[in-house]
């Protein structure tokens, strides 16, 4: 049996050497707080190049300086932030990889003086922040930012763009029943809880027509919450819209004991693969190459992303192969330790 952890995948044009994807994680990084790519980053994503990662996602990027996780974010919310991305991608690209970039907005979870924004004037939790109510001007405006980010990427040179719908963040804000609790046109039904997202998608899709995921929290671990189901019917509606894989993670909406485990997530990439009939990527502690083998045979889902076993073996993909018994190609400067 062929291992299909090394075979290729091609979306729009874009053909990934494995399907082995390392997934964003935010470095805080940029340390003059303007959110400028420094030499950490260039150095941190073009070794997980040179190790053989298919796909390298850049970690979430705000699209406006309010949109910040924290002031150390990378940012994307101006054209001079353009240069340091190109420069980026041509390393990693340099190495074989395809690279990819997370537009986000942190909303409500944004960790910075002054006002912050989200759908409700709800804090996250007792020490958290409390959000300004976002008006239409300003829904509006922050769909436009995501369209100018996108825009940016795309002279940068990314093969990919994934919208940051997940982990409690501003789009997973609007779409959780727990987090918008608006009673106009973006709150209160499914259809109106998923309008932002529709929009953010419809806005970027005017200037980017390449491979476009979303990440999304498909459980929000709360009984009045979200579930993978409610994320069958908004991939299906993703789907509609042109979006080509679902990158699924989950929680982190509101505070929640999560019952973590190795592959705790897949299963939820498994419902939306197969009942929305989308492309996903399956995330969260997967950190074996037999299980990434598995979930790729058994056609749980389609793309391995790995997070924090990246961050401890940059060079990961030949650990698989050794183990998988599949001879992968070697960088010529490696190639006297590659064996």
């Amino acid at each position: 049996m062929a291992v299909k952890l090394f075979s290729p995948y091609t979306i729009k044009g874009v053909t990934l050497k494995n399907r082995i994807v390392m997934s964003p994680m935010c470095m805080y990084s940029s340390h003059n707080e303007d959110g400028h790519v420094q030499n950490w980053h260039r150095i941190h994503y073009t070794s997980r190049a040179v190790g053989q990662v298919g796909l390298i996602m850049v970690e979430a990027t705000a699209v406006t300086p309010q949109g910040r996780i924290s002031p150390h974010d990378l940012g994307i919310w101006s054209d001079e932030h353009v240069e340091g991305f190109k420069e980026l991608v041509a390393l990693m690209k340099e190495h074989g990889a395809k690279t990819g970039i997370q537009l986000a907005h942190a909303g409500r979870k944004a960790v910075l003086e002054g006002e912050i924004l989200a759908p409700s004037a709800l804090a996250f939790n007792e020490k958290s922040k409390t959000p300004k109510e976002m008006t239409i001007e300003e829904i509006a405006e922050t769909v436009e930012a995501f369209k100018k980010g996108a825009k940016r990427a795309a002279s940068a040179g990314f093969d990919v763009i994934e919208i940051h719908g997940a982990h409690g963040y501003l789009i997973n804000e609007f779409l959780s029943p727990l987090s918008n609790k608006r009673t106009d046109e973006y709150g209160g039904s499914a259809e109106n809880r998923y309008r932002f997202l529709h929009e953010v998608i419809d806005a970027v899709k005017t200037v980017w027509d390449g491979p476009l995921f979303v990440r999304v929290s498909a459980h929000d671990y709360h009984e009045e919450g979200l579930t993978s189901d409610d994320y069958v019917a908004f991939g299906k509606w993703m789907k509609e819209q042109g979006v080509d894989l679902i990158d699924v993670s989950s929680g982190a909406v509101v505070p929640a004991r999560i019952n973590v485990y190795p592959g705790y997530q897949v299963k939820f990439a498994e419902t939306i693969k197969h009942e929305a009939e989308i492309d996903t990527g399956a995330v969260g502690l997967i950190t074996s190459p037999i299980q990434a083998e598995e979930i790729l045979q058994n056609e749980r889902a389609d793309l391995v992303f790995l997070a924090r076993e990246l961050l401890r073996d940059p060079y990961w993909p030949r650990t698989a192969a050794k183990e998988l018994g599949v001879e992968i190609e070697a960088p010529v400067q490696y190639q006297r330790g590659w064996v």
